[in-house]
């Protein structure tokens, strides 16, 4: 990969990693409503699970999706499923500290679960394996991946922070249901590119 290449796979992976999308949504939620600490698992989950995933992609799932379109349209549906499960959660969560099942953050092992229903994460990682490593040579698809990992867990823990930020302002609980029902509205309109592209 030259200079210039990796450059803009760099570019590539630091805009699509930190502009809006369900991750991003649901960390500047969890920042909000748990603050920075207790978000850090699922920070890792996506950073590490998206990384393995990329991994995979380009190692062969690519060429399942090749060989049954169908999979795909599965795996599309199952994603509009469960974010609008994510959505009505997000929407739903109790305030920090009363106890109830919709107060606690997103595990490690659930944001790095959550990756394989994302419909962005499919899109970036796709995107990444057809650009950038078109041959999938391991050491390219690797490569890829590592690229992904180092650049894709700073983006995403701006978003954290600034739900962090934003907490000092949700100290009312109507602000902060009407910040949890804003970000479960911003994460159902992710869905329009899936549902209708």
């Amino acid at each position: 990969m030259s200079v210039e290449f990796l450059t803009a796979f760099v570019a590539f992976a630091f805009v699509s990693s930190i502009t809006p999308g369900p991750n991003n949504l649901m960390l500047m939620a969890s920042g909000a409503n748990f603050g920075f600490q207790r978000t850090i698992p699922h920070m890792l989950g996506i950073g590490i699970g998206f990384t393995f995933m990329i991994v995979l992609v380009g190692a062969g799932l690519m060429t399942l999706f090749d060989l049954y379109p169908v999979s795909y349209a599965i795996l599309k549906a199952g994603s509009v499923v469960y974010l609008l499960w994510l959505a009505w959660k997000i929407a739903n969560a109790s305030e920090p500290g009363t106890g109830t099942a919709g107060g606690t953050p997103m595990t490690f092992l659930q944001a790095a679960a959550f990756q394989w229903v994302n419909p962005k994460a499919w899109a970036m990682a796709l995107t990444a394996i057809s650009v950038y490593a078109p041959s999938r040579d391991m050491a390219a698809v690797v490569l890829v991946a590592l690229v992904f990992g180092i650049v894709n867990l700073p983006s995403v823990s701006v978003w954290t922070v600034l739900g962090q930020k934003i907490r000092v302002i949700l100290t009312n609980p109507m602000r902060l249901r009407s910040f949890n029902v804003t970000m479960a509205l911003l994460l159902i309109a992710t869905l329009f590119p899936v549902i209708y592209g």
